[in-house]
């Protein structure tokens, strides 16, 4: 634990953080980056890129955890990372989480009245350690967890805040959090967004929250190997680049107007050229001027066609260049289409009813719930709340306590894990697991609805990115046979980047049947057109996004 002279003599610094000529591959020889440049000079950024770009891994050598194959990392002052999966020992007590216990020992022992020098030397100047703990505790909505208790007694949302909070007491200059928001339930969300706020040192977040990253100062988008900067927040990020798409896209249309011209001079000259050759092989054949002046025009004409054939070819060339130009400026807006036969479900029909239910951890259902035709229900409650085992229940994977969960279509449930691929076969074998009665040619065909085309059919699941890992569970699920008209997802954004996060809304439009979403992220649960809001907290409950913004209430 830093001192307060420690800290002195670092904030006497002005914190900041580069990465020179920094090139990073993995043991395969897969390349990550190679003479990446990049500089974070103060204020809260945050780092966007599709899945694989390299995020988490750039986070990773700049905390040192990672050694770069070439290049240097920089940094003035101490980092501290909040990584995506945080695992804490269970036996661990929170003050040992926290990085406090011996100073707190040296100060309970002197408080005995054991003034050995060794005490102090453990305390320095933080004689106030436990006030601060508690007081950061406090702000994290963790007030109610002494610094006592043993980590094994805590939810897993409330884990990752503590880890927040060991970085947050030792006041690191630099901060790297990497998706901080997954698994959070939204009053957590909220906690740290405000931590996230009132942070003065240089902070690099990775995540796919909007409102997590509309909380930055600028954004860092790292794509293929580069960083492009973008001043202000994650919606004025998305403003500025959907105009420079839409210029991109401007010049692409001009690029293959002008490469479309350039073809049709060149056809045509190519036909001039040989008309002329034509006429000139007449005149020689007729030998109506002398051989020597013939001889000389030929020549001469041979030279201007082949100048002329040069000029067409070279501006061919350069329009080509200029079309491969513009199109590589524009980003791939592939989008996954779902609009599938058999999943649309009729207005007013029953597609589910839970009656009296008492699931196994507590929660319950009161009285009927029912949800008919093609509903949207969005499932939110806290960490710990008992929504996935609620879903879990509905799909038949758990027995109620009582009570009964009476699903009337044929449905699906895509669980947080994405446990419903088996590693060792490909995506087109996974597919056909479910629907053994369908061919080769008709999953292929399907699956290029999900953004698996040819040869990407037939990469095994165990080497799939989190975004491509999703995609090709969702595709499993709905190419399944019977087609399914109760889609029910657990908490779907986890893990994807701002792009598969997009595909996922884009797709979710296009699907005909009625869904039930657990998830935290209320923005997005708006994005999908969500017709009902409904708050499991010990009882299922009508609620709606404005009543959700209540403080957390605990201590």
């Amino acid at each position: 634990m830093s001192t307060p002279s420690n800290r002195e003599a670092r904030m006497s610094q002005t914190p900041s953080l580069t990465c020179t000529s920094l090139s990073f591959s993995w043991p395969d020889g897969t390349s990550v980056f190679d003479d990446l440049q990049i500089a974070f000079n103060g204020g809260r950024t945050g780092l966007v890129g599709v899945n694989g770009s390299g995020k988490s891994t750039l986070l990773k050598l700049i905390a040192g955890e990672l050694v770069p194959s070439a290049g240097a990392v920089r940094v003035t002052g101490d980092v501290g990372l909040l990584p995506q999966n945080v695992t804490l020992d269970t036996s661990l007590r929170v003050d040992e989480a926290l990085g406090i216990a011996a100073t707190r020992r040296a100060l309970h022992a002197v408080e005995a009245g054991d003034v050995s020098e060794e005490h102090f030397t453990a305390i320095g100047d933080d004689w106030d350690v436990e006030e601060r703990a508690e007081a950061t505790l406090g702000e994290l909505g963790l007030g109610h967890i002494g610094l006592d208790r043993t980590i094994g007694e805590v939810s897993g949302g409330e884990s990752v805040l503590l880890r927040l909070a060991a970085l947050l007491l030792r006041r690191p200059d630099v901060l790297l959090l990497d998706e901080p928001t997954n698994n959070l339930d939204l009053y957590a969300r909220r906690r740290l967004y405000a931590a996230v706020e009132a942070w003065s040192g240089v902070m690099v977040v990775v995540s796919h929250d909007r409102e997590l990253l509309d909380r930055v100062d600028q954004i860092a988008d790292l794509r293929s190997g580069e960083v492009t900067w973008f001043g202000g927040n994650f919606s004025a990020y998305e403003q500025v680049l959907a105009v420079e798409q839409e210029a991109a896209e401007r010049t692409v249309r001009a690029a293959e107007a002008d490469f479309r011209k350039q073809k049709r001079e060149l056809v045509d000259a190519q036909v001039k050229l040989a008309r002329r050759k034509k006429y000139g092989q007449k005149m020689w054949d007729q030998k109506r001027e002398p051989k020597i002046v013939m001889g000389a025009r030929k020549r001469a004409a041979q030279e201007s066609a082949g100048k002329h054939r040069i000029m067409h070819e070279e501006r061919l060339a350069d329009a080509r260049e200029r079309l491969d130009e513009a199109v590589e400026a524009v980003r791939d807006d592939d989008e996954i289409r779902i609009d599938l036969p058999y999943t649309a479900v009729p207005l007013g029909r029953s597609v589910l009813t839970l009656r009296d239910l008492e699931l196994t951890y507590g929660a319950r259902v009161k009285g009927t719930f029912e949800l008919r035709g093609p509903e949207r229900i969005g499932l939110v409650g806290r960490n710990g709340a008992g929504k996935t085992t609620l879903l879990r229940t509905i799909a038949g994977e758990l027995e109620p306590l009582s009570g009964e969960a009476t699903a009337h279509v044929p449905m699906r449930l895509l669980p947080q894990r994405l446990d419903v691929l088996d590693d060792t076969l490909t995506v087109a074998q996974n597919v056909a697991r479910f629907a053994p009665g369908a061919t080769n040619n008709r999953i292929r065909a399907r699956l290029a609805r999900f953004l698996f085309r040819g040869a990407r059919a037939d990469q095994p699941a165990g080497t799939l990115s989190g975004g491509e890992r999703f995609r090709a569970a969702l595709a499993a699920l709905m190419l399944a046979e019977p087609a399914p008209q109760l889609l029910i997802l657990d908490e779907p954004t986890n893990n994807l980047d701002m792009a598969s996060v997009r595909q996922l809304t884009t797709a979710l439009e296009s699907y005909e049947g009625a869904l039930i979403v657990a998830g935290h992220d209320i923005p997005f649960l708006e994005s999908i057109g969500i017709t009902r809001m409904v708050l499991l907290d010990g009882e299922l409950k009508e609620t709606s996004p404005e009543a959700l913004g209540d403080p957390d209430p605990r201590p």
